[in-house]
């Protein structure tokens, strides 16, 4: 049995993880606050403790961080010390108990600008550079910058750039799951999936729904997004009439998660069908139709 540690096991991505481990393997999970897969409550700077839950540990999932919710209720230098200097400390952790493989959670938020094109829909992929506006962003961005400089023959890391998987109006996040969005269920699994990746002491991959888009639809998507949902995907246009919802009338990007299925053989499961699924369950994770205040900024 392999033992893993999953840093900020108390959020829904670190709970994700710990939950598809722990079937299986023994699983720390480490965060500051209190959870039923947190096993240790520490700060993600108190390296003595990271030493401790490291000892012997087979890898490190890394998803404690500071996120884009918090941006204007933290300050900058909160999300600095959390974000950057605790990837520094999970790094020397990880080094200082031999630990051989690090799985960074990240986010396609950091392409940031990018998607801000005039005609046409970005098309973003781990070669698109990114533009940050937050300082989310850009300490994110810091964080993958310390560990590809970390990486080597003794210590393979993993970057994982996860699109949104916030609680939204299930039209909403219906309709992202075709090009922005995936289930915190399939970012764990494709946290696994990397896990298994040993070629590259560093590689990096953008995780997000698998999109019926195609590279050429991307002027279209920009200016007429219904016409070619209805072409693309057909079958939820029809979910969509059925509940008398709106399809978007522009998509400005889409995150292509091609790299993610060719090396890691990774594929998301949790599409638009299983958003209507959830709303027919009341799962909170999925918010009614008509809810209000819910948008929350990348």
């Amino acid at each position: 049995m392999a033992k893993y540690v999953v840093t900020g096991s108390s959020g829904r991505i670190g709970r994700a993880i710990h939950f598809t481990l722990s079937r299986n393997h023994e699983v720390v999970g480490v965060d500051v606050t209190p959870a039923s897969s947190t096993t240790l409550i520490s700060d993600i700077c108190d390296e003595d403790q990271l030493k401790r839950a490291f000892h012997g540990a087979d890898a490190v999932f890394h998803c404690a961080a500071l996120h884009a919710p918090h941006v204007g209720l933290k300050s900058d230098e909160e999300f600095q010390r959390i974000n950057v200097r605790g990837t520094e400390c999970v790094i020397d952790g990880a080094k200082a108990e031999g630990v051989p493989q690090i799985i960074f959670t990240s986010t396609t938020a950091l392409y940031g600008d990018a998607s801000n094109l005039e005609n046409r829909a970005a098309w973003i992929t781990e070669e698109t550079e990114p533009h940050p506006r937050t300082i989310y962003h850009r300490s994110k961005i810091h964080a993958e910058a310390l560990l590809r400089d970390a990486a080597s023959s003794q210590l393979n890391i993993k970057v994982i750039r996860m699109s949104r998987s916030f609680p939204e109006p299930a039209p909403v996040m219906a309709t992202y799951r075709l090009h922005r969005g995936v289930d915190a269920r399939d970012v764990a699994d494709a946290h696994l999936a990397a896990l298994k990746d040993t070629g590259r002491a560093f590689d990096t991959y953008v995780i997000s729904g698998q999109t019926p888009f195609l590279a050429d639809d991307a002027h279209a998507l920009k200016t007429d997004a219904a016409s070619v949902i209805r072409e693309r995907a057909p079958s939820l246009a029809k979910l969509f009439d059925l509940h008398n919802w709106a399809l978007p009338t522009s998509i400005d990007r889409v995150y292509a998660p091609t790299k993610a299925a060719k090396v890691l053989s990774w594929k998301s499961k949790y599409d638009f069908r299983e958003v209507l699924h959830q709303l027919e369950k009341c799962n909170s994770e999925v918010l009614p139709p008509d809810a209000c205040g819910s948008k929350v900024e990348e």
